[in-house]
C-alpha cells in the first residue's frame, strides 16, 4: 500500500462533543464544562484581540500575526485587486503537544 492509501480518517469534534469530553475529564457536569470552555475561548479571544499573546508552556501559544498588503486576482474575471494588510490569529504548538501528536511515528 502506498502512503496515500494509508491515510487515516480523523474526526472533527463539534463543541458539544468537546464539552462532553471536558466534563468527563473534570468529573463535572456538562453545564459547568460548557461554561469553562466558553470562558477559556472568551479569555483567549480578549487577549489576542488586544494584540497580546497567551502562552501555555508545553501546549502552545495564541498570538496575533500580521499579513502584509498584497495584490490578488478575482478568480472569475482575472482582474487584479489590492488586498489590505490585516491581523490574523495564530497558534503555535508547544513541544508537549507536538510530541503527543508524533508519539507513534
Amino acid at each position: 500500500m502506498s502512503k496515500k492509501q494509508e491515510k487515516q480518517e480523523f474526526k472533527t469534534y463539534k463543541k458539544d462533543e468537546f464539552v462532553a469530553l471536558v466534563a468527563e475529564k473534570m468529573d463535572a457536569t456538562k453545564d459547568n464544562a460548557n461554561r469553562s470552555v466558553d470562558a477559556f475561548i472568551e479569555a483567549v479571544t480578549d487577549i489576542v484581540k488586544n494584540g497580546d499573546s497567551v502562552n501555555f508552556i508545553g501546549f502552545g501559544k495564541f498570538s496575533v500575526g500580521e499579513r502584509a498588503a498584497r495584490e490578488g486576482r478575482n478568480p472569475k474575471t482575472g482582474e487584479k485587486l489590492k488586498i489590505k494588510a490585516s491581523k490574523i490569529p495564530r497558534f503555535s504548538a508547544g513541544k508537549n503537544l507536538k510530541d503527543a501528536v508524533n508519539v507513534n511515528q
